[in-house]
């Protein structure tokens, strides 16, 4: 039997694996693959949020993600586990906070950056069989591109497929984020691709660490808590809807037979 390893798509974990001083390559590789730019146009990066907070960690309805600045672009990466409510909305609210954030009082417009977002996303969210959607803003009557400012990446890792293919480097790094066995972490050590074995022998060391072990743990439990808490929510809105909707159907007169029937549909 393998070991247990800890997993890359939980945040915590994520966040340690490209935001150590000694993983910059891996960093520098990771963004050059998702966001399609070549390796060697990418100069510099700066990690403007690199600490974690230890309520960060075990705090409910708290989120980690890494934000960048890359040459003279603005790049924010989330991993997500949970579906949740408005998923596209707080996509994009959270990509306008990381555009218009940045200008500073009395900037001109011109001033405002290139702003990226990564969401790579542990369940199905659009209606394509590829695990890679990102969206621009364009004129859909004749594909005017509005500016090149804006660009939301979607990664859908149930999308991925489990075939290890060297040349894709996309694919590979969210192969390595997907993983879940000793056995995927060996396929992918196999591909003898250099940036992949190195990010694989970190999970290895941060799987053989007691302390990351129990970060992680309690990390896996917040997250666990907070979708328990968003259902229960749920669940308990559509309770009251349900509640007013058969109030007003019995003051209408509506046989209780039929209340029933409608309420189950």
């Amino acid at each position: 039997m393998g070991r247990n390893i800890v997993k890359a798509k939980l945040d915590i974990i994520f966040k340690k694996l490209f935001e150590d001083k000694n993983n910059e390559d891996l960093l520098h590789d990771f963004l050059s693959s998702m966001l399609e730019i070549p390796y060697e146009d990418i100069k510099h990066i700066v990690v403007e949020n690199s600490e974690i907070l230890p309520e960060s960690i075990s705090g409910k309805f708290s989120r980690l993600d890494i934000r960048m600045t890359v040459d003279n672009r603005l790049v924010n990466c989330e991993m997500q586990i949970a579906k949740e409510n408005a998923f596209r909305d707080r996509s994009l609210f959270y990509w306008s906070k990381l555009y218009s954030g940045d200008l500073k009082s009395g900037d001109e417009y011109d001033k405002l950056k290139q702003s990226f977002s990564i969401n790579i996303i542990n369940f199905n969210e659009f209606d394509t069989p590829d695990f890679h959607s990102v969206f621009k803003l364009i004129n859909p009557a004749n594909g005017e591109q509005l500016t090149d400012k804006c660009a939301i990446h979607f990664f859908e890792l149930k999308k991925i497929n489990k075939q290890v293919n060297k040349n894709n480097r996309m694919e590979l790094w969210l192969q390595l984020i997907n993983a879940e066995s000793e056995e995927e972490l060996d396929m992918l050590q196999q591909t003898e691709v250099q940036p992949i074995q190195k990010a694989v022998m970190i999970i290895h060391q941060m799987s053989d660490d007691e302390k990351i072990q129990e970060l992680a743990r309690l990390r896996e439990k917040a997250l666990h808590d907070e979708a328990s808490a968003l259902s229960t929510a749920r669940k308990e809105g559509r309770d009251e809807r349900e509640d007013e909707l058969v109030k007003r159907m019995r003051e209408n007169g509506i046989p209780e037979d039929q209340i029933q029937k409608i309420i189950l549909k």
